[in-house]
This record gives structure tokens, C-alpha cells and sequence, in this order.
């Protein structure tokens, strides 16, 4: 039976409901689609984001053996990474999306590479010698990840899959580059830190968020943003996983 309590219950909850729905409405206007992203899974971010891998680049504390294990998987990482980047060239539904696809494909291959081939190259480790190494299971889990969320979905799916490396990356680096004696001589990681803190990554990064935003801006619904939420979230938590990876190199016997 209605009756005048169970009606004013009722108008509290529609109005609680309605303000929860205004204050979802102002957030959205207010933050951007990778800052939603980054709130939605703010306790997987903090995790990769300042693992303790990252710290000991910063300060030159970090073990050989686990930045070399690390090094050598991340060059296995980017060569699957390019395969997605070539994925996004096909999942393109316009031309500018084709050649921003293409731009982050060549600045893996032809930049980002490079990095890991020089930094490998004093430990007398050849490009073939990385091409052969075995993948971890990380490597494999969070590639395989990202692979198949961008053969199942659209751009933007692949895209959010790959933002936190691509974006997560350049915060770090930024993040790292203001430590004291990130940039020391004696400190062996500064070559890495140079590369991801300086313009030329943290140009490639820029663009990346940006063509993430454009893309949200046309695809990303209320309803569409709580999938992609699951998508940024698991690629975090991959990422975390792959600075464990090596963390933990150095405890093994090479």
C-alpha cells in the first residue's frame, strides 16, 4: 500500500539519483577521457606507475641483472607492440587515425628500438640475440592482452589498451628526470631516463593522448566509458606486472 512515507522514500531516492547522475555529468565535462581513466583505476596506476623498478632507475640503486631482464623482454614487448600499431592502421576508420597509427608504428621501429639496442650492445647482446631470447610470461600475457582486445574491438579499444604504456611512459620518465641524480654520470639508467623524458618521446606521447581524447570525444559513451574502464584497468595492472618481471630478475640465476 502507498502511503505519504513510502512516496517521500521514493522522491529521496530518485533525487539522489538524479544528483549522482548531474555529478557524473559535471565530472566528465570537467576531466578528460585518459583523466577519468586514470581515477577509475588510480589504485593499478600507483602500482605501475611507482613501482619500486622506476625508483631504483631514478636513483641508480636498481640491480644490472634486473634492468638488463627487463631490457631484453621490453625489446620483445615492442616488437608485438609495433603488430598492434599495424592493427590500428587497419582498425582506422579515417585517414588522419591511419597516419597517426603509422607515425607511432615508425617511432617504435625506428626510435624506440634503437634505445634498447645500444643500451643491449654493452652487455655484448646483438639484435639477433634479443629477436631469440624467450619470452616471460608477462610478456606474453600482456601482449597477447593487447593484441586480441584490438582484433575484438574498435580503435578505441586498442587505443586505451595501449595508453598506458605509451602515455604511462612519458609520467614516469617526467616523474623520474626530477629525482636527484636521475641524470648523474653515475648513474647507469640516465640514458633511459633521457629517452622517455625527453621532447622527442614526450612529443610521441602528447599526440598519442590526444588522438585518444578525439576518439573519445566521438565513440566513448557513459556506457561504452565503464567497458573501457576494464580495458585501461587490465593493461595497468599487465604493465605492473612487467616492472615485477624484472624487479625480481636479479633473485634468479641468469
Amino acid at each position: 500500500m502507498i502511503n505519504d512515507s513510502s512516496i517521500e522514500a521514493l522522491r529521496r531516492a530518485i533525487g539522489r539519483e538524479a544528483k549522482t547522475l548531474i555529478e557524473k555529468q559535471a565530472r566528465r565535462k570537467i576531466m578528460s577521457f585518459f583523466e577519468r581513466l586514470k581515477t577509475a583505476a588510480s589504485a593499478e596506476w600507483r602500482a605501475y606507475t611507482e613501482h619500486p623498478f622506476t625508483n631504483g632507475l631514478a636513483d641508480g640503486s636498481l640491480a644490472e641483472a634486473a634492468f638488463r631482464h627487463y631490457l631484453v623482454q621490453d625489446y620483445l614487448f615492442l616488437i608485438e607492440f609495433a603488430r598492434a600499431y599495424a592493427l590500428s592502421v587497419y582498425k582506422s576508420p579515417k585517414l588522419a587515425d591511419m597516419r597517426e597509427a603509422a607515425a607511432g608504428l615508425s617511432a617504435i621501429l625506428d626510435i624506440e628500438m634503437n634505445l634498447h639496442v645500444k643500451l643491449c650492445a654493452g652487455w655484448g647482446l646483438s639484435p639477433g640475440d634479443l629477436e631469440q631470447a624467450p619470452p616471460a610470461v608477462e610478456t606474453l600475457a600482456y601482449t597477447r592482452y593487447v593484441l586480441d582486445t584490438g582484433m575484438r574491438g574498435d580503435l578505441l579499444a586498442l587505443k586505451v589498451a595501449l595508453a598506458p604504456c605509451v602515455i604511462g611512459y612519458a609520467e614516469i620518465a617526467t616523474r623520474l628526470a626530477s629525482r636527484p641524480g636521475a641524470h648523474a654520470a653515475t648513474n647507469p639508467y640516465r640514458v633511459w631516463i633521457a629517452e622517455y623524458a625527453g621532447a622527442p618521446y614526450q612529443e610521441v606521447a602528447a599526440k598519442a593522448r590526444a588522438h585518444l581524447e578525439g576518439l573519445a570525444d566521438l565513440y566513448a559513451t557513459p556506457a561504452r566509458e565503464a567497458e573501457l574502464i576494464v580495458i585501461f584497468k587490465e593493461a595497468t595492472r599487465l604493465e605492473a606486472d612487467f616492472w615485477e618481471m624484472g624487479w625480481r630478475a636479479d633473485q634468479r640465476v641468469e
